[in-house]
């Protein structure tokens, strides 16, 4: 069974990425990165994402992390900053009542794209 599956689905990748912003635009160090940004769109590209990177179906179309994230990066976009997405990630997840395990593999997921979000 994909992580997609079981954390709950599309409904709880909905749930978990809406309730995720709201943290991170709160997080002070974080949420200048989310300037001028269209939120709407940002969650939608964000619900794809997670979906495809869980084992969900595949209906990412957005840019790949290195170039989606390059002018980030060149705003001082750093692992730090990082770190605080995955946390306030977990917190979502703990918060939506996600088992340990499930968060914890969520964490591995996202531990994966750091290098190419940091353009390393």
């Amino acid at each position: 069974m994909s992580l997609f599956t079981e954390i709950g689905g599309e409904g709880a990748v909905d749930a978990a990425v809406d309730v995720f912003y709201r943290k991170v635009l709160k997080d002070e160090r974080i949420s200048r990165f989310f300037e001028g940004v269209d939120m709407e769109k940002q969650a939608a590209k964000q619900k794809a994402f997670l979906t495809m990177a869980f084992g969900g179906p595949h209906n990412y179309t957005g840019a790949d992390m290195r170039k989606g994230h390059a002018h980030l990066v060149a705003q001082g976009l750093n692992d730090m900053h990082f770190d605080a997405v995955v946390e306030n990630l977990a917190a979502t997840l703990t918060e939506l009542g996600v088992a340990p395990d499930l968060i914890a593999q969520v964490a591995v997921v996202a531990e994966s794209t750091r290098n190419d979000v940091l353009c390393k």
